[in-house]
């Protein structure tokens, strides 16, 4: 009988969430719901010493505004629990004295001095076949001594014996079947008696196994443990219940070659965590998605397409589209570049997707912050004239100014500032200025502020059916000049929409200022 699909995420509470994790995260969703499966929620918590306070809470917060749901394990329930690794001690004791007994680990009593001290005496060391019996440890020592060091409280670590020379086949569902001999291999350490704690390799193990898990999908950086973790299934006897893996591509940086980081974000100016940071221990603050303005749903069809392809054209997609059409089999096996630029992209096109009203509350927060006072109305009225438009930017890679297109609510404030506050001097050498406000530019404005100020009914129709009869008649060209008077500079919507929305009399005031400065 096919077993139920049951996948886990399971991160440390060592500080913010990186968005690799996400995308892990976000393709084992994709995968469980696709099978009808459960998604498990697991905090890796055994490194007492890494432990950051308000790490747990803050992943499950981005997680619940990314939309990616989890059907058990921390602050979820669940019949399989705990669901905190530093809860299960007792039951990780019995899988530790289970390796024991059978002979397949043994305990170690070798300090940290005496480890450095063989590091510098052999190059390139490792605890394996070849060292362990070099060392402090119960395959050397008599039965009595290791018992009394024990009773005694002796400092003392279990490790996994490993047998030299056995190729260990991982199947892998991206990358196939990958053969590692097990020589490379070092006797790692499954338990630590100083906290009571097992590592990660026996812990995930344990858990996987107890908790059901069929599908183990996480990063590439951990495949050098997968044949480690091939060979603890068999030494427990479960190779009948081993999950299938599945190694995902890096995240890589956007320029140049390695691992995608935070300083990659903070040098190009783009978040590398979901959420805001701040670090309790130093009160350093990293941006996050959230807060910069990216809309989830942008944010989560950005990360799909990082290392995966569903084989079409398609690059807008719900998570139901994406849930639809998930295939493991199509990632990459090679590290996908975290192009930071189509996730702006991403952004734009989800928010000229929504309404604009959506977007008024953030947009009129925006206005206070900037010493402007808009009803939401207004906001919205703004947003759909300026939705489209492009802004200047500093490119971080070049340092080039260049231009790209409305992605944020942040992005509106420069662009808009004129909606809401009249110009009050003119720049007689800005190009634009310059290149429409030549001599007749006054009578022409003078002409058309009269036109205007004989209108009851100021509409974008009603102004339309004037304006456009009185250019008939006058061959006048005024769109740019009356765009001088208005905004100051060659920027803004179509002018009879911005004096619908400045009203009839703010219109005219404003023509009249510039008609006496100018």
């Amino acid at each position: 009988m096919e077993r139920k699909v049951r996948v886990r995420f399971a991160p440390s509470p060592t500080g913010p969430l990186h968005i690799g994790g996400v995308r892990t995260a976000l393709y084992n969703y994709l995968f469980a719901r696709q099978h009808g499966g459960d998604m498990v929620f697991r905090i890796e918590d055994t490194d007492s010493n890494r432990f950051v306070p308000g790490a747990e809470t803050y992943i499950i917060e981005a997680f619940k505004w990314l939309g990616i749901e989890f059907d058990e394990g921390v602050s979820f329930g669940g019949d399989k629990g705990p669901y905190r690794q530093s809860e299960r001690r007792d039951i990780y004791k019995k899988y530790v004295k289970q390796l024991l007994d059978a002979g397949k680990a043994y305990i170690a009593f070798d300090t940290p001095e005496e480890l450095n001290a063989k590091r510098e005496q052999v190059a390139n060391f490792q605890y394996d076949a070849s060292t362990r019996l070099e060392m402090r440890n119960s395959l050397t020592m008599p039965a009595e001594e290791v018992e009394r060091l024990i009773a005694e409280g002796a400092v003392y670590t279990v490790r996994f014996k490993i047998e030299p020379g056995e190729d260990v086949h991982v199947d892998d569902i991206i990358r196939g079947d990958v053969v590692i001999n097990s020589s490379i291999l070092d006797d790692k350490v499954l338990y630590k008696s100083a906290d009571e704690l097992p590592t990660y390799h026996l812990a995930n193990i344990v858990d996987d196994h107890l908790m059901e898990i069929s599908h183990v999908i996480r990063g590439e950086e951990w495949l050098p443990s997968a044949p480690l973790h091939v060979l603890l299934y068999r030494a427990f006897g479960w190779e009948d219940t081993m999950p299938r893996f599945a190694h995902l591509p890096l995240l890589l940086k956007p320029t140049g070659n390695g691992k995608l980081s935070k300083r990659d974000g903070d040098k190009l100016g783009f978040p590398v965590f979901p959420l805001l940071w701040t670090d309790p221990a130093t009160g350093a603050i990293s941006h996050g998605y959230r807060e910069d303005g990216y809309l989830p749903e942008a944010v989560v069809n950005f990360l799909a397409l990082l290392g995966w392809n569903p084989g079409d054209d398609q690059e807008l997609m719900t998570m139901d589209d994406m849930i639809r059409k998930f295939d493991l089999s199509k990632c990459s096996k090679a590290g996908a570049k975290f192009d930071y630029v189509k996730g702006w992209w991403f952004n734009r096109e989800y928010m000229l997707a929504r309404p604009a009203a959506e977007f008024a509350p953030a947009f009129v927060k925006l206005l206070a912050e900037n010493g402007v006072t808009a009803t939401e109305e207004q906001a919205a009225a703004v947003f759909e004239m300026m939705k489209t438009k492009n802004i200047e930017y500093i490119d971080g890679q070049s340092g080039q100014t260049k231009k790209r297109n409305v992605s944020f609510i942040a992005d509106f404030w420069p662009l808009c500032d004129f909606f809401f506050q009249a110009p009050t001097a003119f720049d007689r050498e800005d190009k634009f200025v310059k290149k429409n406000w030549k001599e007749g530019a006054a009578a022409d404005m003078q002409e058309l502020h009269d036109i205007l100020a004989g209108l009851d009914d100021f509409s974008v129709e009603s102004q339309k059916a004037a304006v456009d009869a009185w250019v008939a008649e006058t061959g006048k060209k005024p769109w740019n000049t009356w765009r001088v008077c208005l905004v100051g500079q060659g920027k803004g919507p179509d002018m009879h929409e911005l004096a619908a929305f400045l009203g009839k009399e703010e219109t005219l005031r404003r023509m009249e200022f510039a008609i006496n400065n100018l």
